[in-house]
């Protein structure tokens, strides 16, 4: 592998659409009142593809139907999305539907079915009304313009009250590669996976097995570290296209431009990660946990997901209270080996707690720290190597209010 690696370009004003060779819209059909609510991403050829799923013992029609693409076909070339209904819980009319969804988007691009993810995202337990869908798929207008990104990004939102987009080029055999990400997520944001769909488009040259490889490993640390309300969604899902178009040699670790590509998709996956923990239902500010010196990697996250995901840290991150035993009786209970006599604890760069011992400290100073827009709790334990974030959001009166009333 080679030592030198290129810098990252984070692009402004590009989304899902602009990597070589992808194309979407989204329309409303009519599944909701007024907004967007069905959108199509396609490729020009079919691409390669990865996936990640719900980990829900529930799982919702359009889960069966994707994962049978992306397991069985090993590519994809188009997907279909809708929000406003999730198709979960529905029985054998709900796996009708989406596989009719599949099939009308397959109709309507002239390529096979198995060719042809689905998703959808919305009320659990509410059969799909599939006449506008059926409509909607014939008025859908493909195009590579930004706006039909927007389109895209707008018709799968639910409650969410921004689109979440982002794109990053590299270099990679001299030749640049784009990455570019779109998700969704506001509530029910527990993942391994999440209340989330995530959808990433590359124009690099890898076959499936390998970047499902990277996805897998680079959702442990982004997607599966963030956390809103700790309930798990049944309709999770995380789809990679890539189609090639690049031109590059043919991606794996033995690559000398590997990294290049593996942190540009990374990079992606994380500023969509942060984007919809920065956009939890009702939520005014992002809460970042850093773990370090666990005995683990993966302790470090769990540490750190175990904190943000504390109802208690949250709403003392909302009120601005610098209630420090909250974040210390959530590392205490998060299941991984902790020593009270080594924790040292920050919020911001104000120390509150060292090896176990309680800090003097500036209420002024930590009121400040607190009202700002992102907040950032650190944990050092002295066990060990192991380092992890995750990603979260303070816990409103809003929350109550827009989950009280989601289906009126």
């Amino acid at each position: 592998m080679s030592n030198l690696v290129i810098e990252l370009k984070k692009l402004s004003s590009k989304n899902i659409v602009s990597p070589k060779g992808f194309t979407a819209d989204g329309i409303h059909c009519g599944i909701k009142h007024k907004k967007k609510d069905l959108a199509m991403l396609v490729s020009e050829v079919p691409a390669s593809v990865a996936g990640v799923f719900t980990t829900n013992a529930v799982h919702a029609a359009p889960i069966k139907v994707s994962k049978e693409v992306v397991y069985n076909s090993g590519k994809m070339q188009a997907i279909i999305v809708n929000s406003g209904n999730a198709n979960a819980c529905t029985g054998k009319q709900g796996i009708a539907d989406a596989y009719e969804m599949q099939q009308l988007a397959a109709e309507k691009l002239g390529i096979e079915p198995y060719l042809v993810g689905v998703a959808s995202t919305g009320v659990i337990g509410e059969i799909m009304n599939m006449a506008p869908v059926r409509t909607g798929v014939e008025k859908i207008q493909l195009g590579d313009t930004l706006e039909n990104g927007i389109n895209f990004a707008q018709a799968i939102l639910t409650t969410d009250t921004v689109m979440k987009d982002t794109t990053y080029s590299t270099i990679i055999d001299g030749k640049e590669v784009i990455i570019s990400g779109t998700a969704k997520g506001s509530g029910m944001i527990e993942p391994n996976m999440a209340t989330m769909l995530g959808f990433i488009t590359t124009d690099a040259n890898i076959e499936s097995d390998e970047l499902q490889k990277a996805l897998s490993e680079i959702t442990d640390i982004t997607f599966n570290s963030i956390t809103v309300d700790g309930d798990t969604s049944t309709n999770d899902t995380v789809l990679v296209l890539a189609n090639g178009l690049a031109g590059n040699e043919p991606l794996s670790p033995l690559h000398p431009d590997w990294v290049n590509f593996y942190n540009a998709l990374k990079a992606v996956a994380e500023d969509l990660a942060k984007a919809i923990a920065r956009d939890g239902e009702g939520a005014t500010k992002l809460i970042e946990v850093e773990v370090d010196g666990a005995i683990s990697d993966e302790e470090a996250r769990k540490i750190a997901k175990t904190v943000v995901g504390s109802p208690l840290v949250k709403t003392a991150v909302f009120g601005c209270d610098a209630n420090w035993g909250r974040i210390i009786a959530a590392v205490g209970y998060s299941g991984a080996t902790v020593d009270p006599e080594k924790i040292t604890i920050k919020i911001g760069n104000a120390m509150m707690v060292e090896n176990g011992e309680p800090v003097p400290f500036s209420e002024e100073e930590l009121i400040k720290i607190l009202k700002g827009n992102e907040v950032k709790i650190s944990v050092t334990l002295g066990q060990g190597e192991g380092h992890g974030f995750a990603w979260g959001c303070d816990l409103t009166y809003d929350y109550v209010q827009i989950n009280a009333s989601y289906r009126s």
